[in-house]
């Protein structure tokens, strides 16, 4: 196989590669829109199901308040009959510090249940925005979910026909060509490059002016000394010429 005919042909895969890493990244892209609504739909699912949970939790503990208050008010009667019936002084004292400390226990019970109210209010409220927030998600991938997986669809069918492409262009690379190809490419994301003016087009640094000279004489395939790169000559692109003006 000759040099040039190798040049195509590393020049055709190269394209392929190109094309085929563009598709790659499309299918990237559309995969991790795709999953970042789902991922964002399932964090606030998470989070609905701990907010309700503790929502759950603070109801409860506030009901067992509410009930403490009410058989402290029962326990407060029956301590105001003692004290209407104490015929000792000692016995209106007992029945007066009982009743007194009842009636603080019943402030602290009312005082927990009230900063409860507001922590439910709170967590209510919270709890509301993010179920909002949740079904803007969800109806913003039902709205784009169709749309997305058709254009993967579309985009994965053409990755596989540009790979069975890719694979019928690699038997045209000599076996020894190819994974030189292949560990440049693996480390530098392309493996070839030209050069007109003894400028590397792929790193921009100057060749040395013997390989230069080399690369103009003949068709042959080296390396780029500072990128490494497989590189090899092709003429330099004709200067455009300005049209004549024209003269009245």
């Amino acid at each position: 196989m000759s040099i040039p005919d190798q040049i195509r042909a590393l020049e055709k895969l190269a394209r392929i590669d190109a094309e085929l890493k563009e598709l790659l990244e499309q299918l990237s892209q559309e995969r991790s829109t795709l999953d970042g609504l789902k991922s964002g739909i399932a964090k606030l699912d998470e989070k609905l199901a701990a907010d309700r949970a503790s929502m759950a939790t603070m109801d409860k503990t506030r009901g067992e308040l509410v009930q403490d208050v009410r058989n402290m008010t029962m326990q407060l009667d029956h301590s105001r009959e003692k004290l209407s019936r104490s015929r000792t002084e000692r016995e209106a004292n007992a029945a007066q510090r009982e009743l007194e400390e009842l009636r603080k226990l019943v402030r602290d019970r009312e005082d927990e249940i009230s900063k409860l109210a507001l922590s439910a209010d709170a967590a209510r409220q919270q709890i509301e925005a993010t179920e909002a927030e949740h079904g803007k998600l969800v109806a913003d991938l039902g709205a784009r979910e169709g749309d997305i997986s058709s254009r993967l669809g579309e985009v994965e069918k053409k990755a596989r026909d540009k790979r069975a492409e890719r694979d019928a262009s690699v038997k045209a690379v000599p076996t020894q060509i190819y994974r030189r190809y292949e560990m440049i490419r693996s480390k530098r994301g392309t493996a070839l490059a030209q050069t007109s003016d003894g400028t590397c087009k792929a790193c921009h640094m100057s060749l040395p002016p013997q390989l230069f000279h080399r690369l103009q004489r003949e068709p042959i395939l080296e390396q780029c000394p500072s990128c490494h790169r497989i590189i090899y000559f092709v003429l330099p692109e004709p200067a455009a010429t300005s049209a004549p003006s024209e003269r009245g």
